[in-house]
């Protein structure tokens, strides 16, 4: 299916933004799956500078350093964020993927390591901030002094002007639970909770930029994919296995301009 959404950097004050949140359980590094046997799996960059990425994420956010393969990840209960070496075609500003968040224990201890190493604020009130992290990507944290470790995922956020529309299709694809606003709670993307409220921002595809995709991690992909394409869903990359990282993957594009990975696996690194 093509997206189809607008090609202005401003859209119309009827434009919504979607935000959709996933939840993880604290003792595991992906959150386990729903029961669509979907969940939260990564966020992949696009970046000029891996090293800067690998500073940013592990010094400043307090992610754990890994790899799949031989590409840098960061890790944190929720999700794995990779940095695959590559000159990004914009940051996240003006893309359906606007940003990405985290919860921090201690916000003011955050931002003195956003301080020290020069990284740009872009608003801060507490209990929140905004950060241009490297490469444009926007990062937004919330401080939640309950956490029992430093940070977690918190959420994916889109902009979008089609805002019923990515709800129903997300309900009917990955298993998200529809609610007062778009509730999915327990685990997975069947694990979260979503609001909407007024966006001001373009929602333009995400891929090639600084996020280049955002994954899933499903059980049982091979069979996922079946169901995908019997509903009419045209992968962009079909179903395969890659041995050398135990993984297999497929991708598609949502039609609202998301470039999204599905992969099982990923929850072993």
């Amino acid at each position: 299916m093509k997206p189809d959404f607008p090609t202005s950097h401003h859209l119309p004050p009827t434009t919504v933004f979607l935000l959709l949140c996933f939840a993880a359980n604290a003792a595991a590094q992906l959150a386990a799956p729903g029961p669509s046997g979907v969940s939260m799996g990564h966020v992949h960059l696009n970046t000029k500078d891996p090293g800067a990425q690998k500073k940013f994420w592990v010094d400043v956010i307090g992610a754990e350093e890994t790899k799949l393969g031989t590409m840098p990840a960061f890790k944190m209960p929720g999700v794995l964020i990779l940095a695959r070496k590559a000159d990004p075609s914009g940051g996240t500003e003006g893309s359906v993927v606007n940003h990405i968040a985290v919860k921090v224990r201690d916000l003011s201890e955050t931002l003195a390591k956003v301080e020290a190493a020069h990284i740009q604020v872009v608003s801060k009130n507490p209990p929140q901030a905004m950060l241009l992290g490297p490469d444009d990507v926007r990062v937004e944290l919330t401080e939640d002094k309950t956490l029992a470790q430093p940070v977690v995922f918190h959420h994916v956020h889109f902009y979008t002007a089609k805002v019923d529309e990515m709800k129903k299709w997300y309900v009917a694809t990955f298993g998200a639970r529809p609610g007062k606003t778009w509730k999915v709670r327990g685990r997975g993307p069947a694990g979260s909770e979503s609001d909407v409220r007024p966006g001001r921002s373009c929602a333009g595809w995400n891929k090639g930029r600084a996020i280049d995709h955002i994954g899933f991690e499903v059980k049982g992909l091979e069979a996922f994919t079946k169901k995908l394409e019997a509903t009419g869903i045209k992968l962009d990359i079909a179903y395969r296995k890659i041995p050398t990282l135990g993984i297999a993957i497929a991708f598609l594009t949502d039609p609202f301009g998301t470039y999204i990975e599905l992969t099982e696996g990923l929850d072993k690194i």
